[in-house]
């Protein structure tokens, strides 16, 4: 019994001591409660301050970046007075640069002197090579000559452009591009709305496609289509520049095909250019058979009918051609007429009497004596090769049908408002610019362009080397200065352009 009391009372004292725990237990819970609640007010606080501190420190930088923004902007005002006083210095070094031009003329003259040396170096040459060599002196007379030609066009070529290299490093970089800047849009009114056309775009991202990296899709499409492309700041639209009509509307289709479609790139601008060079063949094949129909002809090959549909993108003195050739067509029938001629007969030779200007400007020659031509090659009867070629009264003809033909094409030349002299006049200009270029062996194509302030010259790359393109392009300069007259100043571009392509099967 003793022992069973003492487990009792040994079971009592454990429960008393659990109950104890509980209660010590609660109030350590109690406590840890209170000291989380009071910590986190701390943290709370702490957070509240570091906010505060935070938000005064980003306040002063932002003052201080604010300060420094100002002090920016001055700088760049400053900066900006700095340029304007620069370009005002520009005018006055303009002196300098006609001065420099005149160093390099003299320049010039020592490489004349110079290729006069080597002549005598030649003669030399012969004489010494016919004493030791078995050649008669007429074999040895012309393999020296064409040796020391060949190394006397190779240092010419070599010196001239390394005259050009100088002068052009000591000259300002800067007046030269606001010269040539400014003499690019310098086109009169009138030329300009007769040489150009607008093209809207879709956005001014456009732009940036239709230039292309480094320019090379602009560079592509002037190159195919002898046109020249102006990208300026105008909004959503650029400018095609070209004097020949028929060359700037298949750039204008080419053009707004490239817009369309989207894929812009130089095989693509190639590809276009072709296709609407097709389309356009056949759209001249129409408009001149539009025109025979309208007058009643019959029987016109159909080579014939596409020269007189590229009439339409043909103009003299401002007159369309096409036009033109209708109205005389309609006056000589209605004189024929009266006169009891062949109306019919009359007005085929007042269709075709200038067929000689379609192809004008490709071509030698004046157009009477092209026309001439064309329409013999195409059988065409002697009345209407006699007012082909007679129709300016400088051939005496045996039929009436020229006297006629020369009648109505007055009439429709002197009408008021029907030409205009100074337009003629500038693209005969433009016209006879490309025919030098193109006189030089070598020159695959030649353009005028920038209103004829400048000529781009695409040469053979294969007949014509690297070193000798400086010397085509003084060549080209010096013919154009002695053979024509013109405003201002004509920039000479030689293009040598070298491509290599292969089949993947």
């Amino acid at each position: 019994m003793g022992g069973l009391a003492g487990y009792l009372l040994h079971l009592i004292v454990s429960k008393s001591s659990l109950k104890s725990a509980e209660v010590k237990s609660q109030e350590i819970l109690a406590q840890a409660t209170a000291e989380v609640a009071r910590r986190k007010k701390d943290l709370e606080l702490e957070t509240r301050e570091t906010l505060i501190k935070l938000r005064s420190d980003f306040e002063k930088e932002t003052k201080e970046e604010r300060r420094q923004l100002q002090s920016l902007e001055q700088r760049l005002s400053h900066r900006e007075g700095n340029l304007e006083r620069k370009l005002s210095f520009l005018d006055k070094k303009e002196a300098e640069f006609n001065q420099r031009e005149k160093r390099l003329t003299d320049k010039e003259k020592v490489v004349t002197q110079k290729e006069q040396e080597l002549s005598s170096v030649l003669e030399e040459e012969k004489v010494r090579l016919s004493q030791v060599a078995n050649l008669s002196r007429e074999e040895a007379r012309k393999m020296l000559i064409a040796r020391m030609e060949e190394e006397a066009r190779q240092e010419a070529a070599v010196r001239i452009k390394r005259i050009e290299e100088e002068t052009r490093e000591e000259s300002l970089h800067l007046s030269q591009n606001i010269l040539l800047e400014a003499m690019q849009r310098c086109a009169a009114e009138q030329t300009e709305s007769s040489t150009t056309s607008v093209i809207s775009l879709p956005s001014d991202e456009m732009k940036g496609r239709l230039i292309g990296r480094e320019g090379r899709n602009i560079r592509a499409f002037e190159a195919a289509t002898g046109v020249d492309l102006i990208v300026d700041d105008t909004p959503e639209s650029v400018t095609i520049s070209a004097f020949n009509i028929y060359r700037r509307a298949i750039a204008r289709l080419a053009l707004e095909k490239l817009i369309a479609d989207g894929r812009i790139h130089p095989g693509r601008i190639e590809e276009v250019v072709e296709k609407v060079k097709a389309e356009m063949d056949e759209e001249v094949f129409s408009v001149g058979k539009g025109a025979a129909l309208s007058l009643g002809l019959p029987r016109i090959k159909p080579e014939l009918l596409r020269l007189v549909g590229r009439l339409k993108y043909r103009t003299s003195y401002g007159q369309n051609v096409l036009q033109h050739s209708l109205e005389v067509a309609h006056l000589a029938s209605v004189m024929a007429a009266e006169l009891k001629l062949d109306q019919i007969l009359a007005r085929r030779a007042g269709l075709l009497h200038d067929i000689g200007k379609s192809v004008d400007q490709e071509m030698e020659g004046d157009h009477l004596q092209i026309g001439y031509e064309i329409a013999s090659r195409y059988d065409e009867p002697l009345e209407v090769l006699e007012a082909v070629r007679g129709h300016h009264n400088d051939f005496v003809a045996a039929t009436p049908y020229a006297v006629l033909v020369s009648a109505a094409d007055a009439l429709s030349a002197s009408r008021p408002g029907a030409r205009r002299e100074t337009l003629e006049g500038y693209i005969k200009r433009l016209e006879k610019l490309e025919a030098i270029a193109t006189g030089f062996k070598g020159v695959g194509q030649a353009y005028a362009i920038s209103a004829g302030r400048e000529v781009r010259v695409i040469i053979k790359p294969e007949a014509i080397s690297e070193s000798e393109s400086a010397l085509l392009a003084n060549q080209i300069a010096k013919k154009i200065e002695e053979g024509m007259e013109y405003p201002g100043t004509i920039k000479v571009t030689i293009i040598r352009e070298v491509r290599y392509s292969e089949l993947a099967k």
